[in-house]
This record gives structure tokens, C-alpha cells and sequence, in this order.
């Protein structure tokens, strides 16, 4: 592609910055091979998300139902989580691989954005905060944006939009709660590709605008031949605005031809959904018919590319014969493969990789007398005939002329009067914004400084310990009673330690931090007073994180009778263990000094990896979140007491509590008066096992 200042400024912003992007542009401009090109080149982790399952095997990602498991509904948003149309909270179970690639997203790429409703984005918003950051708009996770919004509009029914209303202003992905609340560039492709035609270009803007004059009016009308019958073998489509009309041209077309129908049949294995499928799994061709290639030739010679017409010349074995106009070499071809993809989790590098799920095969070929205007999007045709004269969608005529690369390669078999051509002023003035805001190289500038700040203040943010800890704070007190001893006291010296030495001196270095970066004309990786500053405080913040922080969260051990009351208090102690080992891989990875590049693939690879695995350590070598005065007796205490259990066939807390346990290895009581004096050993406690208990506590005494 002809490198133009726009697809550098978008590739830039999305690469070196943490700016969301609209990147938008008209029919034709290169939005598709841009994202093409940044899956092979951009270093960030990304996956790539459509509306439709069409539009997401053209950019070669997912759909952004299967990826964020969405109802096909209308979505209420709440404070939490979105509602489906009946006020029911969405659930969702998403597999731990899935969540540990949420986790470790950088970039989020939404292709034909245009046909996103604001709900479904805000959709996705919920989902993000919930593995992400949750105080941030789609939790922190930079999001590229990619269409144009004056070609197809998101399909809302009328009783889906009496349900949004009360909540949107439109159903456009611009008036999406969450995205209102996040910054974002808008960055429009000037350049055009497939048309060359000044002339033609500037009806096509008209159009596109809604600036439809007496002279554009004039222009298209000069097309219009309603009699046209295209002769056989001239390679010209029609195209048509609703499905059924297409269908009809075609059967018709096809019925009307002398011979056979050859039937081809094709081969689905895996997960490949119907709505994917590019073509016909049953696939009626005779020689004669019109028909497109459905698919970019992967051979060398690139015989054949998606939207490429030709007629069908003959039959050999499996293979189909297509002849294209102006070319003499008849094109043989055969089966070929389609991959429904699916994000994973590459188990040694820890990298997001597509794996496939499906496939599909079958001839790359279609009946190509007719295609919906839906369909035809992304393609690009030579010789067209548009019936576009029953219009029902925003942008449809647009789409529809600016799939010829020449206006004298168009016809019109309706006339087009300004009463077809449908817009909305809200999208008029959304993009007219875009237009009049267009970034340049000072913004992106600063832009790249503001990102390198903001996540140098992150790596030294510890205030991602302060929530963890209160709500473990707050569930011990709320467990208390079932805990040994009210362990409180342990967590809130823990909290003490970690505000005193970890976070007051972090709020300190984060003026340091802002003081060295406060010229924004400045490479903050190239800084080395800086850079030295951040060796320094990686080095530090690491050696009082392990000692203060880490070090007893990985020797404790929560100790309860009751099994829920223990996972209850772990699943927090659990979660602050995550941000203590996400924490630690950015500091360690900055010992040596900060680049952008390595920290955000430090800080993925971290996000996926924060969970403790393996076996646990012997509960006696591990730190009790109680004093014991005795660990030894406490310990022989519990073998006694679970191996006494398993003898009677009972519950270990009916033989004897951990509380009593506590209370006697604290104790440690001599004789059976003294023994009856802990609280909680009573008479038949004493009668029963008091002989035992004595026995152990003598040879700890």
C-alpha cells in the first residue's frame, strides 16, 4: 500500500500511544489492508472483533458475540452489568483461558464499528472491567475502531429501540455510555484506491453527505438505463437491497441456462457456524453461470481475488472452469479451505495466538447475477447495475455506487432520486467532528509522552493494594467467629506496613516522577537522570514488597473449621496475592531500566500468571494469621485430632475446635484442673479425651 501521512498518524497512535482511535474513512480508502497490516507488524497483544460473522472472516478475527458471549438482545446498562430486555443480569461464564486473555489485552480492534450499537459496545465495556480495570472505561484497554459510518448503520428493531431509548441518544457505537467517558482520536483516510475519477469521487462524497444537487442528480440519472440486459459473459452483478430479490435474479438466471445442474457438496468440520459460511454448502453451478470468487487466490499466481467475476466455462473432475472478461487464461479451480478461528493462549510463550476451530470447504465460487449491498461491502466490482430505488438502510446507496471503480462502469436500473439516499444528522455532526479535529504530529507527540507517563506513574501506583486488603480486612471481621482467633489485628499491622513504607514513600517518588517528565518534548526512555530515578525505585519498592508483602502472604495459611468461612477469606488473601506478583514482575522488569515495549509484555505475561499453582506448603511451615504461642503442640494438636476423627467416622471440629486447640498450645495447661480451666473444654470434653489431650501436651510442655 502507498504509504499516505494518515495510515502512518493511525499506525502510530495505536502502536506508541494509549489514545482509543476511530479510524475512519470512505469507501475504498484502505481501512481493511491497514488492519491487515497491523496484525502482522503491532507489537501490543490484540484480537480482532466484528458485528457480523461476514465482516469478522474479512478482517480475520471473531465475532464479538462468540468472543464476549453476548445475548443477540437488546443490553440495559447499569452500573455493574448490563440487563437483557427483561431486567435479568447477563451471566456468563467465560473458560479460564479466554479470561487470561481478557487479562492480557493491550488492544482491542472493532471492525465495520459502524454496525455496532452503543449497547453492545457498552457491553463489552462490562466485560473488560471485570478482568481488567474496573474503574477505568473498558478497562484500560486501548480500543482501535475501524469504519465508516456512512456505510451500513447497526440494525436496531423498533421494539429493541423502545427498550434503549430511554438510555441512548442513538443506537450509533458513538453514543455508547463508556466510550462517552473515554478519551478518543478521530483519524480519517483521505487517500481514495479504487476510485481514480475526480469526478466520479465528488458524486460519491455527495451521496455519502447527503449533498445530493440538481448537477449530482443530473449525473446519476445519466446512468440510468432501466431496459440494460447485460450480454453473457461482460462479468456485470447486480446489485440489489434486499436478500429475496437477490435470490430471485439468480435461480431465475440459473434455471434459464441449457444443461445439467453440477452439484457441489461441502465439507464442514469442527465449529463452523451457518452464518459464516462464505458460500453455498450446497453449491447448484452449470457452465454458463455467471459466478464470483468468494476468496483471495493463496497461490502465487493470484489467479483470483474476492469479488473477481467470471462465467463458468466447463467442468474437469473437481474443478470448475472460469473464464473473466478481458482475460484469455481460464482459471481452474478447486476446493478450498475457510478456518473459523478462535483466540488461545499459547502455553510457552504466553502469547495470543488464533487456533482453528473449523473449516469449511468448498468451491470458492458463487452465483454472481446478483448480490445484496449488504454483502457487497469490502468488495469492489468494474462493471455493476445498482437497483436501489427501495432503499431502507442509512448508507445503502452510498455503499452500493462506491462499489465501482468507474462511473461509466455503473448502471442504474431505478432511478435514484435524494429521497433514497438515507442519513442521519446525528452521524452528520459525529463525523463533521471528526473532520474539523483531524490529530497531527505535535498531538501525537505529546500523546506518546502523556502514554510513557501514565505508565510510569502505574508501575509505581501500589494503590492497587489498598482495596484487597480493606476487603480482607472486612471479611475476617466478618468471619471472626468462626476463625480460631480474631486474626484482624494480623492483616490491619500488614495494611499498617505496606502504607507506611511501600505507599507514603510511592507518593513521594510519583512528584519525583512528575517533575522529571514535566517537559513534554522529551523521550522519557531516552532520560537517563529519569531512567536512573526508575532503576532506583524498582530496586527499592522490589526488596520491601518481598519482605512487607509477600514473603508472609505466601507463608499464610488461614485456618477455620468451617470450609466455606476458609475459602471465603483465602479467595481475597488470593486476590491480593494477584496484584502483589503483578506488581513485582513490573518492578523487576524495570530494575534495568523502562521501555514501553517491555513493560506492557512483562505486565500481560504477569496478568496471566498471578495465580499460585502447585502444591501448598505444609500448613506447619507455613505463618498462622494468629499468635501461637506453641506451634509444635499446635500442630500435633491438629494430628491428633484429624487421625481421632478418622477412627470415629466424624467431623475433626466435633472432637475438638480450633479455637479450643489455639487456647491449649497457647496454654498449655499440666493437669486435668488446669486443663477444665480452658475455655470451651468442659466436662464430657474432658471425660471423653482429656487423658489424650494431657498426653500430648506433656511432651510439649
Amino acid at each position: 500500500m502507498i504509504e499516505n501521512p494518515q495510515l502512518k498518524l493511525a499506525r502510530e497512535y495505536v502502536q506508541w500511544t494509549g489514545e482509543n482511535v476511530f479510524l475512519t474513512g470512505k469507501a475504498g480508502t484502505g481501512k481493511t489492508t491497514f488492519l491487515h497490516h497491523l496484525k502482522s507488524r503491532c507489537s501490543k497483544r490484540m484480537i480482532v472483533v466484528a458485528p457480523t460473522g461476514v465482516a469478522a472472516m474479512n478482517a480475520g478475527g471473531v465475532t464479538i458475540h462468540s468472543f464476549f458471549q453476548m445475548p443477540f438482545g437488546p443490553l440495559i446498562p447499569t452500573v455493574s452489568n448490563p440487563m437483557d430486555s427483561q431486567g435479568q443480569a447477563i451471566t456468563r461464564k467465560f473458560s479460564r483461558t479466554k479470561i487470561n486473555i481478557i487479562k492480557g489485552l493491550d488492544l482491542l480492534v472493532i471492525d465495520e464499528i459502524s454496525m455496532v450499537r452503543a449497547d453492545l459496545l457498552d457491553g463489552i465495556d462490562a466485560v473488560l472491567r471485570q478482568y481488567k480495570e474496573h474503574h477505568r472505561p473498558f478497562g484500560g484497554v486501548q480500543l482501535l475502531m475501524i469504519g465508516d459510518l456512512q456505510q451500513l448503520a447497526p440494525v436496531i428493531k423498533k421494539e429493541d429501540w423502545a427498550i434503549l431509548s430511554p438510555y441512548y441518544d442513538t443506537g450509533f457505537f458513538f453514543s455508547s455510555l463508556a466510550l462517552q467517558q473515554a478519551r478518543f482520536v478521530g483519524i480519517e483516510l483521505q487517500h481514495i484506491y479504487r476510485q481514480s475519477d475526480a469526478v466520479f469521487i465528488d458524486l460519491l462524497n455527495r451521496v455519502r453527505e447527503n449533498r445530493m444537487d440538481a448537477q449530482t442528480c443530473q449525473r446519476l440519472d445519466q446512468r440510468c438505463r432501466p431496459d440494460y440486459v447485460p450480454a453473457d459473459g461482460e462479468g456485470v452483478i447486480t446489485l440489489t437491497t434486499h436478500n429475496a430479490q437477490a435470490q430471485r435474479i439468480n435461480e431465475a438466471k440459473l434455471a434459464g441456462l441449457p444443461g445439467r445442474v453440477r452439484a457441489f457438496k461441502a465439507e464442514v468440520g469442527g465449529d463452523f457456524a451457518e452464518y459464516l459460511y462464505p458460500t453455498e454448502s450446497d453449491l447448484r453451478l452449470k457452465v454458463g453461470a455467471q459466478v464470483m470468487f468468494v476468496k483471495n487466490d493463496a497461490a502465487l499466481e493470484k489467479r483470483y481475488y474476492n469479488g473477481k467475476i467470471g462465467t463458468l466455462k466447463g467442468f474437469e473432475d473437481d474443478l470448475v472452469l472460469v473464464q473473466c472478461p478481458e482475460e484469455d487464461e481460464v482459471i481452474a479451480v478447486g476446493p478450498v479451505s475457510w478456518e473459523n478461528t478462535r483466540y488461545d493462549l499459547n502455553e510457552e510463550t504466553r502469547e495470543i495466538q488464533q487456533e482453528v476451530a473449523g473449516t469449511f470447504t468448498q468451491v470458492p465460487l458463487k452465483l454472481a447475477w446478483a448480490i445484496t449491498i449488504h454483502k457487497s461491502q469490502g468488495l469492489t466490482f468494474d462493471r455493476v447495475i445498482i437497483d436501489a430505488a427501495a432503499a431502507f438502510a442509512h448508507g445503502q446507496v452510498y455503499v452500493a455506487l462506491s462499489r465501482c471503480r468507474t462511473l461509466e462502469g455503473l448502471v442504474l436500473s431505478t432511478r435514484i432520486g435524494s429521497q433514497a439516499v438515507k442519513s442521519h444528522s446525528d452521524v452528520l455532526s459525529f463525523t463533521r467532528g471528526i473532520e474539523n479535529n483531524q490529530p497531527g504530529p505535535q498531538q501525537l507527540a505529546l500523546a506518546k509522552h502523556h502514554y510513557q507517563q501514565a505508565l510510569l506513574l502505574d508501575l509505581f501506583d501500589f494503590k492497587v493494594f489498598h482495596w484487597p486488603m480493606i476487603r480482607m480486612i472486612k471479611r475476617v471481621r466478618e468471619q471472626a467467629a468462626a476463625l480460631p482467633e480474631n486474626p484482624v489485628s494480623w492483616f490491619e499491622d500488614l495494611d499498617r506496613n505496606v502504607r507506611d513504607h511501600i505507599s507514603d514513600i510511592a507518593g513521594k517518588f510519583h512528584v519525583q516522577i512528575m517533575a522529571m517528565s514535566a517537559d513534554e518534548t522529551i523521550d522519557l526512555e531516552t532520560h537517563e537522570a529519569l531512567q536512573a530515578r526508575v532503576r532506583k525505585g524498582s530496586e527499592y519498592f522490589t526488596e520491601k514488597i518481598r519482605d512487607l508483602l509477600l514473603g508472609p502472604m505466601n507463608d499464610l495459611v488461614v485456618e477455620a473449621d468451617n470450609k466455606a468461612v476458609r475459602k471465603s477469606v483465602e479467595e481475597v488473601a488470593d486476590q491480593l496475592m494477584d496484584r502483589i506478583q503483578l506488581k513485582l514482575a513490573c518492578l523487576e522488569a524495570c530494575v534495568t531500566g523502562f521501555s514501553v515495549k517491555t513493560y506492557l509484555k512483562v505486565k500481560a505475561e504477569a496478568a496471566i500468571d498471578t495465580r499460585r499453582t502447585g502444591k501448598k506448603k505444609a500448613s506447619g511451615a507455613r505463618e498462622k494469621a494468629v499468635a501461637v504461642a506453641h506451634p509444635a503442640l499446635y500442630e500435633a494438636l491438629k494430628v491428633w485430632r484429624q487421625k481421632k476423627a478418622s477412627q470415629e467416622n466424624v467431623a475433626p471440629n466435633t472432637i475438638l475446635t480450633l479455637k479450643v486447640i489455639l487456647r491449649l498450645a497457647n496454654q498449655v495447661p499440666g493437669t486435668r484442673t488446669q486443663l477444665k480451666r480452658v475455655r470451651g473444654v468442659g466436662k464430657k470434653t474432658l471425660d471423653r479425651i482429656g487423658d489424650d489431650l494431657l498426653a500430648i501436651l506433656s511432651q510439649h510442655g
